[in-house]
């Protein structure tokens, strides 16, 4: 009985990194207009990056539908397989909600739906943990017991160009964007319980870096047993000044950077950073 890995495509993993990893990425949903695309497949990051500063209205996202993963979970009832499916926080998005709604309709209980509360690199965190467990033989519910027990221990700290598209997107409060675009003010945040929640403001690229490593101490310092993931919305020289920062502090040869994809990306827009990392127990 072998065991399956599902995650959805905020994790940022691409189909082809996802093929090699043996896991099977279920698409969000991005609609510009009249026209709906999948998550890497029927547009590039690039492409959306181009797509979101040139549209003159904010594009929506849309969570997977049940059916789209119904034909992953008969597959695995049909071979006897175990299923660990990772996903987008609940709060932000509907797909856990899809999952199990599909697993209802399968009536396989051999189906495990962890609700990572987190997204992007953190959420990819959890999944690179379940493929290494997996690869090393552990058994399912080991596998899902350690990440229940390391998503309560994730930490997301990101740095904002503006929380316009946050507020655009349904995802803070208007009294949130307006503190936070005073006088040019760099917004960070992090993730709580899975919600987005503001923890301050700097002005300034140096200043806002600053305070993310300050942060770390504030939320727990980095376990470097396991992955620390950087990632980034359309550029990525804040990120390498972060990362340069982190290298040199915790003594790194090297450290993983990603591209955030198109569904988190509608909602962060262009030149964010964020580190995610898990923290000492």
């Amino acid at each position: 009985m072998a065991i399956r890995i599902i995650t959805d495509s905020t994790s940022d993993i691409s189909f082809a990194q996802a093929k090699t990893m043996g896991v099977t990425l279920v698409p969000l949903k991005v609609i510009f207009g009249d026209t709906e695309y999948r998550e890497g497949i029927e547009i590039t990051i690039d492409e959306f990056y181009k797509k979101l500063v040139e549209a003159d209205k904010l594009p929506t996202t849309s969570q997977p539908s049940p059916d789209d993963f119904l034909k992953y979970f008969q597959e695995a009832k049909e071979a006897g397989d175990s299923v660990i499916v990772i996903l987008i926080s609940s709060k932000l998005s509907g797909t856990v909600q899809s999952a199990l709604i599909a697993k209802d309709m399968v009536g396989y209980p051999d189906i495990h739906i962890v609700d990572s509360k987190n997204t992007i690199t953190g959420l990819r965190t959890l999944v690179e943990i379940a493929v290494q467990m997996r690869d090393m033989g552990k058994g399912c519910i080991e596998i899902i017991n350690q990440l229940n027990d390391l998503k309560e221990r994730i930490v997301l700290l990101a740095m904002m160009d503006t929380l316009d598209y946050l507020y655009k997107g349904g995802r803070l409060s208007k009294t949130s964007t307006i503190l936070g675009s005073l006088l040019k003010f760099k917004p960070i945040i992090t993730l709580k319980d899975g919600s987005i929640e503001v923890v301050g403001k700097e002005r300034g690229v140096n200043k806002g870096i600053a305070k993310i490593m300050d942060s770390i101490g504030d939320f727990g310092e980095i376990d470097l047993n396991y992955p620390i993931n950087l990632g980034y919305t359309a550029e990525n020289s804040k990120s390498l000044i972060l990362m340069e920062r982190l290298m040199d502090k915790y003594q790194l040869s090297d450290l993983p950077m990603h591209s955030v994809g198109c569904v988190v990306g509608t909602h962060a827009g262009p030149g964010a950073c964020v580190l995610t990392y898990i923290r000492k127990k």
